[in-house]
């Protein structure tokens, strides 16, 4: 199987997998057991985890939160935020292609009078910061923009977004899960006042995450979503996961920011890609995008019909958590993409295990079973023929 749908999620690492197994097997005590030594030392490496996190992030160990991922992490934080400040405001400011994580939860808050305005996006999917700025209102609590999009790997200038939040004294949270590990950033030094993150974006283990929270000199207040013990200031209860944050731990400690190779075999797919199939066009292809993410349109060929057909290729048509839905990509859409158009753009994503040899075996195939579908297509046919657009 050639792996090209990294952004869905990634192959553990083995230094993580190495770090985790002892606390699946020696070290195996609660965290919250102090009173014993095995806890103890389960603790220990919780706080050695979080402490590398902090690194990453250049912030403070006890700016670090632990979750089960980012999904989690979207739910507490907007939910936490828009019900503890209310009584300031209930407006909310995000875009049209955000993850489905922050959408489905932003339409639940609007049942609870939340109201949401949701941004534009150009043809590319980058936003204007002039419209962003002028959308703030004197009750906007929260402006929710993610650092880079999971479906097209555009790339949002978060340090930009955060000046505008300081200067209209907006709390500004953004969902950094795929940036993580492929853009060059301080996050503390960005401004950006909460981040949420998953560990199996970046070659960590599944079910973990977490927030950056930055502490002011007046904190921001989120409300508990999952409450029980006093597991991370009581801000999330449950056992901890111990293996899962030590794996986390580790995978941001080896992560490589600089991801020059993974975009020249990024580059080098597009290029023959789009020169040896016709009809073939890369969306955002001139706009900041992740070194590893391309969303390619094959014209006129569902992806429906052409993944499937790929028997020995892992791709994908968008985020994973849509997959499923027969509806085109919300992301494409909202690009001004046609839904036709849409339904026909595959996502490849690449990663630091992905080989050229890989990509030439996957073009190959791909050119074959376009050419295929194509040839029995009608619809190509009248396209062909000047008769469809």
């Amino acid at each position: 199987m050639i792996y090209l749908d990294n952004n869905a999620t990634t192959r553990i690492d083995d230094a993580v997998l190495h770090a985790m197994l002892p606390f699946l097997r020696e070290d195996y005590g609660n965290a919250s057991s102090l009173q014993h030594r095995m806890g103890r030392t389960a603790h220990q490496a919780i706080e050695q985890a979080r402490q590398s996190l902090a690194k990453y992030f250049g912030c403070s160990p006890h700016e670090i939160y632990f979750t089960s991922g980012a999904t989690e992490s979207v739910n507490l934080v907007l939910r936490g935020i828009f019900d503890r400040y209310q009584s300031i405001g209930k407006h909310i400011i995000t875009t049209k292609s955000e993850h489905k994580a922050v959408l489905t939860t932003l339409e639940g808050l609007e049942k609870k009078g939340a109201e949401i305005t949701y941004l534009s996006v150009d043809a590319n999917g980058n936003i204007n910061l002039l419209d962003l700025e002028s959308s703030i209102r004197k009750d906007t609590i929260l402006i929710c923009l993610m650092h880079a999009n999971n479906e097209t790997g555009i790339i949002h200038p978060i340090e930009e977004i955060a000046q505008i939040a300081i200067k209209n004294q907006v709390l500004f949270f953004s969902d950094t899960t795929q940036a993580i590990g492929k853009v060059q950033i301080n996050y503390f030094s960005s401004g950006v006042d909460i981040c949420c993150f998953s560990a199996h974006k970046l070659h960590g283990p599944k079910g973990i995450g977490g927030v950056f929270i930055r502490r002011k000199s007046r904190p921001i207040q989120i409300e508990p979503l999952i409450t029980g013990g006093k597991q991370e200031k009581s801000l999330r209860g449950g056992t901890y996961n111990t293996p899962a944050i030590v794996g986390m731990g580790k995978a941001f400690e080896i992560t490589n920011k600089n991801n020059i190779e993974v975009e020249k075999l990024r580059n080098y797919l597009e290029q023959r890609l789009t020169q040896e199939i016709e009809e073939t066009i890369i969306h955002s292809q001139i706009a900041s995008r992740l070194s590893n993410t391309t969303n390619i349109l094959f014209k006129h060929v569902k992806s429906a019909e052409l993944m499937p057909k790929l028997a020995n290729i892992a791709v994908s048509s968008g985020s994973a958590c849509v997959s499923g839905d027969r509806d085109p990509s919300h992301v494409l859409l909202s690009m001004g993409i046609s839904p036709e158009d849409a339904q026909c753009s595959i996502r490849f994503s690449l990663s630091k295990y992905t080989t050229i040899e890989e990509l030439d075996s996957t073009i190959n195939e791909i050119k074959s079973t376009v050419q295929k579908i194509r040839n029995d297509s009608p619809i190509w046919q009248l396209y062909k023929a000047n008769l469809l657009t």
